[in-house]
């Protein structure tokens, strides 16, 4: 979990062909089809505040939780410009703490698959529970086993006039774990350029799982889709969104 340091300088840089518009209306979309209209979300493992942003915005009272400072500076960046009124946090999601409960928690961008173990797996989903109203909605997305075994071995090279990266990817099928080690060239204010390297791990979980583990602490999985639709998730689906709903506590 100790990804995201360097990275965190460029990180928009490089994530700027993403979708974020998109993806947000996503969630919202999800969010009210299951009641949750409006009221406190929290936006777990939140980054640099892109999504945050975009649920304030739609009216959203938001908390944005993120283990890295570096990218949580990035984020409240963005929050002195917007005004949005956006509580965040430096917690790890494995042993977060909020004040009280909210009416639902995101988690988007395959950040649970940073968890490398299934029983840090079910303590998030337990802390998750824990902070939701009753009847609260959990809705996150992961990288699936398939997406790993297609990624496989790969070398990725993007360069910027601001920054270049090679990223050097490496998928074990028998443990499940996606290395990737991650060199970026930064240029400074003096135009030289920093080299920094990076290794950043995720863990594929099957949704099998996914699905017992959520049962398991008291989040009852209600909807799995294939990720940014509405159909049902498939064996060669790379990225599933599901929704879960806090089942434990007495509304």
């Amino acid at each position: 979990m100790e990804a995201y340091q360097n990275f965190a300088k460029v990180y928009d840089l490089f994530m700027e062909d993403v979708d974020y518009d998109g993806w947000s209306a996503y969630l919202a979309a999800l969010l009210k089809e299951y009641g949750v209209t409006d009221g406190l979300v929290l936006d777990l493992a939140c980054g640099t505040g892109n999504i945050t942003e975009r649920l304030a915005a739609a009216g959203y009272d938001m908390i944005g939780a993120d283990c890295s400072a570096d990218m949580l500076e990035a984020a409240m960046e963005k929050r002195a410009v917007s005004g949005h009124d956006i509580l965040y946090l430096q917690q790890d999601m494995r042993s977060f703490e909020l004040y009280g409960t909210v009416r639902a928690v995101v988690c988007a961008f395959d950040s649970l698959n940073y968890v490398l173990e299934e029983q840090e797996v079910a303590e998030v989903f337990r802390l998750v529970c824990n902070y939701l109203d009753p009847g609260g909605v959990f809705i996150f997305d992961v990288n699936t086993c398939h997406k790993y075994e297609q990624l496989g071995d790969t070398t990725i090279a993007e360069n910027r006039e601001e920054a270049s990266f090679i990223w050097e990817n490496c998928y074990d099928r028998e443990k499940r774990i996606n290395e990737y080690g991650l060199t970026l060239f930064i240029r400074g204010e003096d135009g030289r350029y920093e080299k920094c390297e990076e290794l950043h791990e995720q863990r594929a979980y099957p949704l099998s799982v996914l699905l017992e583990l959520l049962s398991e602490n008291g989040l009852d999985p209600v909807a799995v889709y294939d990720a940014f639709t509405h159909e049902p998730a498939r064996e060669d689906s790379e990225r599933v969104c599901v929704v879960a709903r806090e089942c434990r506590k007495e509304g």
